[in-house]
């Protein structure tokens, strides 16, 4: 073979190899071309436990729908068929672990492409119910049951459901469609071999059990944050409802039956000492009168970020309205911080036992409760005590205690006190304040590879202190 030959044999194989165009830059992750050598190391078909796999040429990625509850553990290749001459890293007749998606790497002769290989439930599950736009039902996925309460004032011969259900479903009736709920309303969710049935409960209210208190109208109306906070409030916590302070000044609420109050107060860039919440909270100032009669009357109050002002203004700490908190700070929503790991406050000495801390996610301390994680975007609202000789008063825990009658249940890493409780006493409901900058309902965005881990604390622990305060 002389030069000229060799050199040309030698270019032939490389084309053959990574293709003219890869030539010019580099060859493809694939190896392959755009000599469209990839019909050479095809999937044709496959199928697992006889289940039919559905191809998806352009991404390559192969999917195999399954019944809503099937072991994907051990999964037989019950058929594969490839290109002519081609071969793959998986054989027809193999055990496979499908608990994850799986890497097929066909390959024929020097050219390869990969396959992604996954399975799909087919899961057909009402995720979310919400009554015109604002009242969120509580859903029982074991029952298949949903019951959502309005205001007795609502016609709910005329109300329009906006639904949110598993991917690739199909609902009748569809969501969107005012519907008559005077009577239950079922609904049925299928997809592919899975389908599930909901009954679906309007309760008009005209004495709720609790409410969320807002200066807003209604609740669509509110801030982002006590939005979320009120939505979980609407679906978790029988009979409650969103109510202004407005509502409660002009007595349209029967509140004979009404055992909480739920106000969570985010104003960006924080409220910081007693004046600043005169001039900022002009809405509750002017409703203190009835308030002060629901508190004095029995009535518990759940005060979260800076809302935790208040008591000094009910009388909860006697004469001395100078009782609030002593600092305080926050951030623009649309500013939030990220974090960048784990946030946390102290569990006050001897109060892990209390109420509030039960059935938490623990982290790494058992003495911390762990809020957010990594990849979260939080305000940062925080309305606490600051203890030492030049923080007005409160030289140490027993000054704070002597002078506010409250009890610390818990504290900031430098040992402010961002969570307290007034008992009930006297005929006057109960009071839990929460105002560490940890306690947040909303974040506007998460950073990629944000996953819930310990979010989930700020409902459990509101839920305990409802729970707790209602008893």
């Amino acid at each position: 073979m002389n030069m000229k030959t060799k050199i040309l044999y030698i270019l032939c194989a490389c084309l053959a190899c990574c293709g003219f165009a890869s030539m010019l830059s580099s060859c493809s992750d694939d190896n392959v071309s755009d000599l469209e050598l990839s019909g050479n190391c095809m999937i044709e078909q496959i199928s697992l436990d006889n289940f039919e796999g559905i191809i998806d040429l352009p991404s390559r990625s192969i999917i195999v729908r399954l019944p809503e509850v099937y072991e994907t553990s051990a999964m037989k290749v019950t058929s594969l068929k490839m290109s002519d001459g081609a071969v793959c890293n998986v054989r027809q007749g193999e055990t496979i672990n499908m608990d994850a998606a799986k890497v097929l790497h066909v390959k024929h002769g020097d050219v390869y492409l990969d396959w992604t290989l996954s399975v799909l439930h087919d899961e057909a599950r009402i995720t979310e119910f919400v009554i015109n736009d604002i009242y969120t039902g509580s859903i029982d996925q074991e029952t298949k049951s949903i019951v959502v309460y309005v205001p007795a004032s609502l016609d709910i011969t005329n109300l329009v459901p906006t639904i949110t259900y598993s991917v690739n479903a199909t609902i009748t009736p569809s969501s969107g469609v005012a519907q008559d709920f005077s009577q239950p309303v079922t609904y049925t969710v299928k997809n592919n071999s899975a389908e599930s049935v909901y009954t679906v409960k309007v309760i008009a209210i005209s004495k709720p059990k609790a409410l969320f208190l807002g200066s807003a109208p209604t609740m669509s109306e509110l801030d982002p944050e006590a939005q979320a906070a009120c939505q979980w409030m609407l679906g978790n916590v029988e009979s409650s409802l969103y109510a202004s302070f407005a509502d409660l000044r002009a007595g349209t609420l029967d509140l004979s039956e009404c055992k909480l109050i739920w106000w969570h107060w985010h104003v960006d860039g924080g409220v910081d000492g007693h004046d600043n919440f005169v001039a900022k909270a002009t809405d509750a100032m002017n409703t203190l009168n009835e308030l002060r009669q629901f508190y004095e009357n029995g009535g518990a109050l759940l005060l979260t970020r800076y809302a935790v002002n208040l008591p000094s203004f009910i009388g909860t700490t006697g004469d001395d309205e100078w009782t609030t908190p002593n600092n305080c700070w926050g951030q623009d929503e649309a500013y939030a911080e990220l974090c960048g790991g784990p946030w946390t406050f102290h569990i006050f000495n001897g109060q892990a036992g209390h109420a509030i801390y039960q059935g938490l996610v623990a982290g790494d301390n058992p003495n911390e409760v762990y809020c957010t994680d990594a990849g979260y975007h939080i305000t940062n609202s925080t309305a606490q005590y600051h203890i030492g000789t030049d923080w007005g008063g409160y030289d140490n825990y027993d000054a704070w205690t002597n002078r506010t009658g409250g009890i610390v249940l818990g504290v900031g890493g430098d040992g402010a006190i961002v969570l307290w409780e007034y008992p009930a006493r006297d005929g006057k409901g109960g009071i839990i304040c929460i105002g560490s900058g940890c306690y947040d309902w909303y974040s506007y965005t998460y950073e990629a590879g944000y996953t819930e881990k310990y979010h989930t604390n700020i409902e459990i622990m509101t839920k305990n202190a409802i729970n707790y305060l209602t008893k």
